[in-house]
């Protein structure tokens, strides 16, 4: 039972305490393979949400990001290249950081930073906008993380969250369940080695609030005009609040 002092890790109940330590465990495991995973498991289709998502928020010249949760950096060079100004990485998962950094060797307007989203050792009101792609799920205190990025956004600045969601489509839905739950364990054994993090990755999938709260958390740590656009019949969902 979810109590205050318990929180979901996939389909079990751990301390709190404890599931940052798990997640870790999970994203040290798989780093090294992780994008490309993502290329298989979505069969590429996570290229088009992470472009949906880069549209959305229109990058400018005169935007700086913080990308939260931000692993390998990604989203934070497509920013970039769409037209940003500069970009700042943050996780908390040092193996996922140091694959990024070989990457993206070469982009001198990206920074790196090993930090929790719960707390972003920047100040109050230091960028423009605001990414979190895949990493909301597998945050302890959510409410804290979302709390955290209103807080390092400028006044006018905007939060655009991309995360796994509910589908809507019933036929699709028994389709993307046999899929999750049989094919992308096995994937991960072959390609990683371990198939016990991607049943996590499913199971945090399927615990994961629904698209309206997440909505509501969003309008609770202050963010306003919050709205949400499913992708996929909503396998994916974005999430869109401004700092007003």
């Amino acid at each position: 039972m979810v109590n205050e002092n318990s929180v979901d890790f996939g389909n079990k109940i751990v301390k709190r305490a404890d599931k940052q330590k798990l997640v870790n465990k999970v994203f040290n495991s798989v780093a090294h393979k992780y994008d490309f995973m993502n290329d298989i498991t979505s069969l590429g289709v996570h290229r088009s949400w992470k472009n949906d998502l880069i549209n959305w928020i229109a990058p400018q010249s005169t935007q700086n990001l913080a990308d939260i949760a931000g692993g390998t950096g990604d989203i934070a060079q497509r920013f970039i290249k769409a037209g940003g100004n500069s970009a700042h990485v943050f996780d908390i998962n040092k193996e996922m950081i140091q694959i990024g950094k070989l990457r993206y060797k070469n982009f001198n307007k990206l920074e790196w930073t090993t930090a929790s989203a719960e707390n972003i050792p920047v100040s109050d009101n230091s960028f423009e906008r605001a990414t979190m792609s895949f990493g909301l799920r597998n945050i302890t205190d959510r409410n804290k993380s979302l709390h955290e990025i209103y807080r390092i956004l400028k006044p006018g600045g905007r939060f655009i969250c991309l995360e796994f969601s509910h589908i809507e489509n019933d036929f699709l839905k028994k389709f993307y369940d046999i899929w999750s739950f049989k094919i992308m364990p096995f994937l991960g054994q072959k390609i990683t080695g371990d198939k016990d993090a991607y049943i996590y990755l499913v199971e945090s999938i399927r615990k994961f609030p629904t698209q309206a709260e997440i909505s509501q958390m969003l309008s609770v740590a202050g963010f306003s005009r919050v709205k949400y656009r499913n992708l996929s019949n909503g396998i994916v969902t974005l999430y869109s609040g401004w700092k007003l």
